[in-house]
């Protein structure tokens, strides 16, 4: 029997994890690009594509942030539904965000089909479900509203939405067709892997502690070395370290816990998600739900557990899955942990350029996976042409979130009592 721990499910199931140096001595590259994940491995194999020379700079090792940690939903488009982000922005900047966005898991799979890199993905869509009518008439309007723009997403109702969900408790189901889900730790790591297969430097164990302009272009310093480029990107979203740049001003930090289940057998777990799509729900404090390559049920959902005993998330983890899959019976519950989100107040990314010659991106509220590949290519490609129609969206302006620090207690505040709501039965 497997004892209840914290500890990364993905770390486990990714045997192949690169283990990077230590930055010593002093390195030059065309382009430094600051965190090892996602976004900056995106960034430094389409830079590599094009002829230029990189230098990834990491604090920790490889995915050991928000990329490693992620649920590992492939998906399309932003938290903002598509037709209040023409309100918020414009129909053009809205519409191009929105294309580049709902591109955006292509994108990953073909990542993934071009560096044969072996992440468990799948490619089966991903279900937003309601879990009441409130949340039924919101899936109806986004399905509508993503059908006008030519996507591939459809609503299950009835019969159909029991079949794909797995449950009786969910009452209608908007699958998107252009989702999917990796292991992204896996992900993560096999992108490193043919960064330095591509001639690459990635340096771990080396938290960035000055940013200097010079003459030829940016020096990038760790305790023990530098870096000297003629360009810098910033990737560290939410795991940005240190007083060397104000993008944590920018976001404010949210925490995001997991739970999996040992492997599941029987006919029970097969009708979970039989397609292997990856789900969530409508609750304000929304649950996650999927399955792993090998059978193991992962419930997830905001807040940090690395604040919660055990037990209390144990208890979680029973009362959702007993209230969406009560077939399965007792669930063995094998580990827990938590990733960190860099939240904007109105669910929006950010793209900073300060200086020439220096990218920047936050904000990317829990959608990393395509988010973050996706932004990486940008920037990517915005260097190698100076042409900025190759972003997804405009440069932000300079406005930093207020109290920030209070906004990330007060949410964790309410989404620690929503759960212990949940455990006593007060609300699901």
């Amino acid at each position: 029997m497997v004892q209840f721990a914290q500890g990364c499910l993905w770390e486990q199931l990714t045997p192949q994890r690169p283990v990077s140096p230590a930055l010593s001595g002093e390195r030059s590259a065309d382009v430094c690009i600051i965190g090892a994940g996602f976004t900056g491995l995106s960034a430094a194999l389409r830079l590599l594509e094009g002829g230029k020379s990189v230098c990834v700079v990491e604090a920790h090792q490889v995915g050991h942030g928000g990329s490693g940690r992620n649920v590992g939903l492939v998906n399309a488009g932003t938290w903002v539904a598509p037709d209040q982000l023409d309100k918020v922005l414009g129909s053009v900047e809205a519409s191009r965000l929105n294309g580049a966005l709902g591109a955006a898991p292509a994108l990953v799979f073909a990542t993934i089909d071009q560096y044969r890199i072996d992440c468990q993905d799948t490619r089966t869509g991903n279900l937003h479900m309601a879990h009441n009518a409130k949340g039924l008439a919101d899936l109806r309007s986004r399905a509508e509203q993503w059908q006008r723009r030519g996507a591939n997403v459809e609503l299950l109702t009835g019969k159909p939405c029991e079949d794909a969900c797995g449950t009786d408790k969910v009452s209608g189901a908007l699958l998107d067709h252009r989702a999917g889900t990796v292991n992204p730790m896996a992900y993560v790591s096999g992108m490193a892997l043919n960064v330095v297969a591509q001639g690459g430097q990635v340096f771990g164990d080396s938290p960035v502690n000055g940013l200097q302009r010079t003459a030829d272009g940016w020096k990038v310093s760790t305790a023990a070395g530098s870096v000297r480029a003629e360009k810098v990107i910033i990737a560290s979203n939410a795991y940005t370290e240190g007083e060397w740049t104000d993008i944590k001003d920018h976001i404010f930090a949210g925490y995001y816990y997991q739970v999996a289940s040992q492997p599941l057998s029987g006919a029970e777990q097969a009708q979970i998600l039989p397609g292997g799509q990856g789900s969530w729900d409508t609750r304000t404090v929304l649950s996650n739900i999927r399955r792993d390559a090998h059978g193991r049920l992962l419930l997830g959902s905001l807040g940090n557990a690395g604040n919660y005993p055990l037990w209390f998330i144990r208890q979680w983890a029973d009362r959702v899955q007993q209230h969406y899959f009560p077939q399965l019976g007792r669930v063995e519950w094998q580990s827990t942990w938590t990733g960190r989100i860099g939240f904007t107040p109105d669910h929006l990314l950010r793209l900073f350029e300060p200086a020439p010659g220096l990218l920047a991106a936050t904000g990317f509220n829990g959608r990393g996976v395509t988010t973050g590949t996706l932004v990486g290519k940008c920037f990517a490609d915005y260097l190698l042409s100076n042409d900025a129609t190759a972003l997804p969206m405009s440069f932000s302006s300079g406005k930093k979130v207020s109290g920030s620090s209070l906004r990330s207690l007060a949410y964790d505040t309410g989404f620690t009592l929503y759960h212990a709501g949940q455990c006593l039965r007060v609300v699901l």
